[in-house]
């Protein structure tokens, strides 16, 4: 059996952060979560903006996005989501390619309780430093150095990316709620 192919988000490696893949997506941990279980749902061929998908590109996107989010929503206790995306620069998009974020919500105990519409600017200003952030990891693969910086699952701004060894704990995790799903529903 041959090994899965490389994942890219834009022009970074991301396949062992990947816990979800589909024929044309794919879902990874986020670098620097917002909240508990917030993830990335990707297409697989590197697009700037949703317009740019095929048809069967953004029917997988979407299922992906359903898909993910109801594991998600379930391993992490949550009683609703938030799914955005932001397309295009001027929607705060800094990464070019599309991509869902998915944030498992809590009616109590949410840390954006009691104005929940404020995940929107938390995650604009995530989104604005993913692609230094990104960078810091691919550099930190290739000099085999670890990034700096412990897991903060708050609203911080000033939280640092997480060393990869946590993400790719955080995807082995995920990974086996969908084989523990693939194996229920196998025939005998």
């Amino acid at each position: 059996m041959s090994a899965p192919a490389k994942l890219f988000f834009s022009t970074i490696e991301v396949t062992k952060q990947a816990f979800y893949r589909s024929p044309l997506s794919y879902a990874i941990v986020n670098l620097k979560p917002i909240v508990p279980g917030h993830v990335l749902v990707i297409p697989t061929r590197p697009v700037p903006r949703i317009s740019d998908l095929t048809s069967s590109e953004l029917t997988s996107l979407m299922e992906s996005v359903k898909t993910v989010g109801t594991v998600v929503e379930k391993a992490y206790h949550g009683d609703g989501l938030t799914v955005a995306c932001q397309d295009g620069p001027a929607a705060g998009q800094t990464i070019p390619h599309v991509h869902f974020h998915i944030l498992p919500r809590k009616l109590q105990g949410d840390i954006f309780q009691p104005n929940r519409d404020a995940v929107y600017p938390a995650i604009e200003e995530a989104e604005s430093e993913l692609h230094a952030d990104l960078e810091q990891v691919a550099e930190s693969l290739r000099r085999r150095r670890p990034v700096v910086g412990p897991l903060k699952m708050d609203a911080d701004m000033e939280r640092e990316p997480r060393e990869l060894e946590e993400m790719v704990k955080e995807a082995e995790w995920l990974r086996s709620f969908f084989e523990a799903e693939k194996a229920a529903h196998r025939v005998d």
